[in-house]
């Protein structure tokens, strides 16, 4: 049976890593969660862990602290930590031997599963810590936006450029109301900003319409995705003067080769956690498996077309295209570029033509734009009050309302961990030294 005739029949096709050599505890918890998903052992060792987690994607990882592999597993766990950071980790072990219970405390594991308890309790701890980890990776992490034009010329890269831009200026302006709030108050180091990800054809016009420079590249950032870090983004990535940071396609598309889709999607999401935004640019894009990919990891999905029959019907083509790849119409709203009141197709005869609900609509200002790019520079900050960054304004304030307000808090966890470890320390984790 293959996964999709698992996911037809409601099997649960979830994956998680047991690293152990103990027989008895890799039969005990393969029977103990065959509801909710597939263990599959691994001999414990960083190489083969690594390997694994990276060709199976788990959604979690359990470790077997006990007895005389409890050593070996808490320098696992600091591997995962490294490496592996968004990837819950659960130890287990018996509750009859503290010491094994103490040196999965003291490596940071998320939770424990006691191999002498109830199966019950085991699904119950580890549904727990999935929940919780997807509560806190919704809080913490930035945005994803993707823009699809079906063909090159529908203003995809403009519209990615401006909506960069402006967005950043409404983060630096939240960054120094925080700062005048509390003068005294330490430099914030969490993730913020905004991200151009100039991944559209023509290759590299965002770094040209920013006028900015950049040898570093996509295909790089697959490259070092476990490198990955806030002073790596700073020092390799490409800046705008407004402080956008710009990851663009490699000035040779052979290299694009190089990669697979699933890395470059990986990518995508570990941005995430570095950009309160990430634009993507894809107008243009002719991979549509790459594109379907990226969607399904992004917040939202716009496609961009203007009122040409060329631009319609190209992009009733992209949405077959990609509904036969398992991306439901509903997913999508329409953006309607270049908007021309004269001609006699309005905004939502196209959104209707195209069964996508209208987003946004921007004005045909093709001789202001050109005039602001042959100045090099960009029409937003030449002239604020034009109809078109006034549009592109409406739309960052709209993101801004949606997704720039307090986090939502992660529901409350299980105690399950908490009372082992109180146990063990006589005080509960998390609470302060009296």
């Amino acid at each position: 049976m293959n996964m999709n005739d698992q996911r037809s029949l409601g099997v649960a096709t979830d994956t998680y890593l047991f690293a152990s050599d103990n027989g008895g505890h890799i039969s005990w918890l393969l029977h103990a969660l065959q509801r909710n998903g597939t263990v599959f052992p691994v001999t414990p060792g960083a190489e083969t862990l690594d390997e694994r987690i990276a060709t199976l994607n788990p959604q979690a990882v359990f470790l077997d602290f006990s007895s005389d592999q409890a050593p070996g597993a808490a320098l696992l766990r600091q591997q995962l930590q490294r490496d592996w950071p968004s990837l819950p980790v659960l130890g287990t072990g018996c509750a009859n031997e503290p010491a094994s219970m103490l040196t999965a405390l003291r490596a940071g594991v998320d939770d424990f599963i006691d191999l002498t308890g109830s199966v019950q309790e085991a699904r119950a701890t580890l549904a727990a810590l999935i929940e919780r980890r997807k509560a806190q990776q919704a809080e913490t992490r930035g945005r994803t936006i993707a823009l699809l034009g079906a063909r090159a010329g529908v203003g995809v890269t403009t519209l990615a450029t401006h909506l960069a831009l402006l967005l950043q200026d409404e983060v630096n302006l939240g960054s120094r109301a925080s700062a005048d709030a509390q003068p005294g108050a330490a430099p914030a180091t969490q993730r913020g900003g905004v991200a151009l990800l100039d991944l559209g054809l023509p290759a590299r016009d965002g770094l040209l319409y920013l006028d900015t420079q950049s040898t570093f590249s996509f295909v790089d950032g697959v490259h070092n995705l476990r490198r990955l870090d806030q002073t790596l983004l700073h020092t390799a990535l490409a800046h705008h003067t407004s402080g956008t940071a710009v990851l663009p396609l490699p000035s040779s598309l052979a290299q694009i080769r190089e990669i697979s889709h699933a890395d470059s999607v990986a990518l995508v999401k570990r941005l995430s956690e570095f950009f309160s935004y990430q634009i993507a640019d894809l107008g243009g894009f002719s991979t549509v498996d790459f594109i379907a990919q990226t969607v399904q990891e992004a917040d939202k999905t716009w496609i961009v077309c203007d009122q040409s029959i060329g631009a319609i019907v190209s992009t009733a083509n992209l949405l077959r295209d990609l509904e036969t790849r398992g991306i439901e119409p509903q997913r999508l709203s329409l953006v309607v570029n270049k908007i021309d009141p004269a001609v006699g197709l309005s905004a939502r005869d196209i959104a209707a033509r195209l069964r996508l609900p209208l987003a946004h609509v921007l004005p045909m200002r093709r001789t202001a734009l050109l005039s602001a790019a042959s100045r090099g520079t960009m029409l937003a900050r030449e002239s604020r009050g034009d109809p078109y960054v006034q549009a592109v304004l409406g739309i960052t304030r709209g993101l801004q309302r949606e997704y720039g307000g307090a986090p939502v808090a992660a529901p409350a966890g299980r105690l399950s961990w908490n009372t082992l470890m109180t146990q063990l320390t006589g005080r509960r984790r998390g609470a302060k030294e009296g």
